[in-house]
């Protein structure tokens, strides 16, 4: 008799998780309420819409290069509050716009692992939510590429913490 009230326990918990897993899927392909067509949007989140490399931010790449060329394996790790400015760590940070920051390092990182979160630069309090970007920075090889968008998807200036690592 425990056998089978065993066995009934194990399918009914069974069947709830794949009732419950069938039920996100279901959910997740709903189609989402469409926007008023004159609601703004946020930037297609698929593209590659960094800005393009300027001649001063080119010059800064070269200079950080020089200074420190010879490396092994590393992890850099820096920490940006919201407006651009470096709380702690390494690299030079460079604001671009809204939600778009350039951190160049003294190496190369182009075949580096780059982990990113949103975080404050204090020790005071939870983040806002939100989301977070990282991609090797386009036509600068020691330099990567971050963006912050708040949880609606929408480009916003959000504090981050940054680990390159180089093997």
């Amino acid at each position: 008799m425990s056998t089978f009230f065993r066995r009934k326990a194990a399918a009914v918990t069974f069947a709830v998780l794949a009732l419950s897993l069938a039920g996100g899927g279901i959910a997740a392909a709903q189609p989402s309420a469409k926007a008023p067509p004159d609601a703004a949007q946020p930037a297609a989140r698929g593209t590659n819409a960094q800005p393009p490399v300027t001649a001063e931010s080119a010059r800064k790449a070269k200079a950080a290069l020089n200074a420190n060329s010879t490396l092994v394996a590393t992890t850099s790790i820096v920490v940006v509050n919201s407006n651009g400015t470096k709380a702690r760590g390494v690299g030079t940070v460079i604001k671009w716009g809204v939600g778009q920051y350039e951190i160049q390092f003294g190496h190369i990182v182009t075949s580096g692992v780059f982990v990113a979160t949103i975080g404050r630069g204090d020790a005071c309090c939870i983040p806002p939510a939100g989301e977070i970007s990282v991609a090797p920075r386009l036509g600068t090889p020691n330099a990567v590429f971050v963006q912050t968008r708040n949880s609606a998807g929408t480009a916003t200036d959000l504090g981050f913490h940054l680990v390159v690592h180089l093997a």
